[in-house]
């Protein structure tokens, strides 16, 4: 009975060790944050891809990013969508500026903006750590796999997604999921990433305006002055902040068509949306005013006085 009772207090003791020596092998809060810092700064930059999913309306809407990043501010960030793919973009960040790319429109636009400092990034390393870093009030939680940060989110163009969740890789410390949630914590945005490879190779043509104009991984053959025959189909904001349709009027214009809806509310505001019947080249890029918007399915521009983009909808950042 005494050597039963003996070996039974030697094995408690010994699953209390385990425990106590397993909890202190675990990293903190503060530990995570730091290796991120550290992986940041040890990398020349990285290569990755992501799978972004929307679920805003009836259907989720899924979209490709191809993300590359040079140390130290260069940036490519390529948007495709498989069921448009002349809508597909790419923001383009070098030592000229930052450019909204449209290949298969031959269509370019520079814009006087801070991006991507300026506002929260899901897709993008630095973002995601410094939304980390700044919220004093993230709260952090450890799985098998992942560390996993709740913390607010900085989007200016929509205070309806506050906060999001943002896994990071216990053995590499770089993002493999975030979910950017609304106000009842509901993932409104999920961004999947793949191959992130931390240690890539780039060729300084890689971030030329040129070059990611005629890149063939986006572009189709352009379309220069062409009829553009598919149908106008008008959207509508999935959000309206309370505001509702009081006016909705259709011009025919000498190129095209434009609809016209007005919204009003406590937030009125009003919606164009047009469609040319050809599409003007540019031989150099447009300058727009504003900052960048990812609209989802295109990149729009941001204004204290109202937003544009390629398709107006209410943008998800």
């Amino acid at each position: 009975m005494f050597i039963i009772r003996k070996l039974f207090i030697y094995l408690v003791t010994a699953i209390s060790l385990t425990i106590i020596l397993s909890a202190c092998g675990e990293k903190s809060q503060e530990d995570v944050i730091k290796q991120m810092d550290k992986q940041l700064d040890e990398m020349s930059g990285y290569k990755a891809k992501a799978e972004m999913k929307m679920y805003t309306g009836k259907e989720d809407q899924v979209y490709n990013i191809d993300i590359w990043h040079k140390k130290k501010d260069f940036y490519r960030v390529a948007l495709s969508n498989n069921e448009d793919e002349k809508g597909n973009q790419i923001i383009l960040k070098n030592d000229d500026g930052v450019f909204v790319l449209t290949p298969a429109l031959d269509k370019s636009f520079k814009f006087q903006t801070e991006w991507p400092q300026n506002s929260s990034q899901p897709y993008l390393f630095q973002s995601l750590y410094q939304d980390i870093k700044d919220d004093k009030d993230a709260t952090f939680k450890v799985t098998d796999s992942h560390y996993v940060f709740h913390t607010k989110t900085n989007y200016q163009s929509n205070n309806n997604l506050p906060f999001q969740e943002v896994y990071i890789d216990k053995k590499t410390y770089v993002p493999v999921l975030v979910k950017v949630l609304d106000k009842d914590n509901q993932a409104i945005v999920e961004v999947k990433f793949a191959n992130f490879d931390t240690k890539p190779s780039f060729e300084d043509k890689d971030f030329a305006l040129e070059e990611n104009m005629s890149s063939s991984a986006v572009a189709e053959k352009p379309v220069s002055k062409d009829v553009m025959d598919e149908a106008f189909t008008v959207l509508f904001p999935e959000h309206t902040a309370g505001a509702e349709l009081v006016e909705q009027k259709d011009v025919d214009l000498e190129n095209g068509q434009r609809v016209i809806m007005s919204y009003s509310g406590d937030k009125s505001f009003t919606l164009i949306q047009e469609k040319p019947a050809s599409v003007e080249t540019l031989s150099s890029p447009k300058e727009v005013p504003g900052d960048i918007v990812n609209l989802g399915h295109s990149i729009g521009a941001l204004t204290e006085s109202g937003m544009s983009g390629s398709i107006m909808v209410q943008p998800f950042i």
